[in-house]
């Protein structure tokens, strides 16, 4: 069993940066591969991130990539996403998740709670 907390996220212009942490509990957190992923209103759940249990493979959709960092520190059982250049489009939920690496949200079976990133344009 692995519980997920989330931290950051809020509001902020165009243009700006956030980071958003996951806080894992557990002794088997370099097991877990990690995803970030968020969902707009009356949009499906979107890949946004994922970073493989030892940190060294990394992975994101054209529409973050050179915008977005996925890093995790395995001492401290915590995965970041450091957002840059954020757009209005990326206003949604993210939520972070524990699981195998991948792109399909079905596929990790624990969860944050969701943090709400708001992005004014």
């Amino acid at each position: 069993q692995v519980q997920l907390v989330q931290s950051g996220g809020g509001l902020v212009q165009a243009g700006g940066s956030l980071l958003l942490s996951c806080a894992a509990s557990g002794r088997t957190f370099s097991r877990y591969a990690m995803g970030w992923f968020r969902q707009a209103p009356g949009k499906d759940r979107e890949f946004v991130s994922a970073i493989s249990g030892s940190g060294l493979v990394a992975n994101y959709p054209d529409s973050v990539k050179g915008r977005f960092t996925i890093s995790r520190d395995n001492a401290k059982s915590t995965v970041y996403l450091q957002m840059n250049s954020l757009k209005h489009e990326d206003t949604a939920v993210y939520y972070c998740a524990a699981g195998p690496f991948g792109v399909n949200w079905s596929d990790y079976p624990y969860w944050g709670q969701g943090t709400q990133v708001t992005v004014s344009s």
